[in-house]
């Protein structure tokens, strides 16, 4: 039998941004999903104030602005608690991991002399 997803309202994981004290959640949604990332706040690679920083809200944008990897991504899997109620959705999607590189610029196959010099040297008399 499918587990059905708990449905959270923006509200609710607003009031989620509690980040010390016995009281401690921090949760925060990442395209239209809930996660709870108490736990994660002490590993997180980047430290746990921009986390904290990001609760209570969806943090969508700035996940994404920051190129988090695919191992990233899967890492999310284990906080996630929920979905946003339909109401609070941004339809935001998963780009994926940014691809760092460049793609190799491709190279000219055939130069002529007149193109390459000739030409030039006319415009520049």
């Amino acid at each position: 039998m499918e587990e059905e997803n708990k449905i959270y309202r923006l509200e609710e994981v607003k009031k989620h941004n509690i980040q010390k004290g016995e009281n401690k959640s921090v949760w925060t949604v990442i395209h239209d999903k809930v996660y709870d990332i108490t736990k994660f706040l002490d590993e997180h690679p980047g430290g746990e104030e921009i986390l904290v920083e990001n609760s209570g809200k969806d943090a969508s944008e700035e996940f994404e602005d920051v190129g988090h990897s695919s191992d990233a991504r899967e890492m999310l899997n284990e906080y996630y608690i929920g979905e946003l109620h339909d109401d609070d959705k941004t339809g935001s999607v998963d780009a994926g991991p940014k691809s760092w590189g460049a793609p190799p610029t491709p190279v000219e196959e055939s130069s002529s002399f007149v193109s390459s010099y000739l030409v030039p040297m006319g415009i520049a008399q």
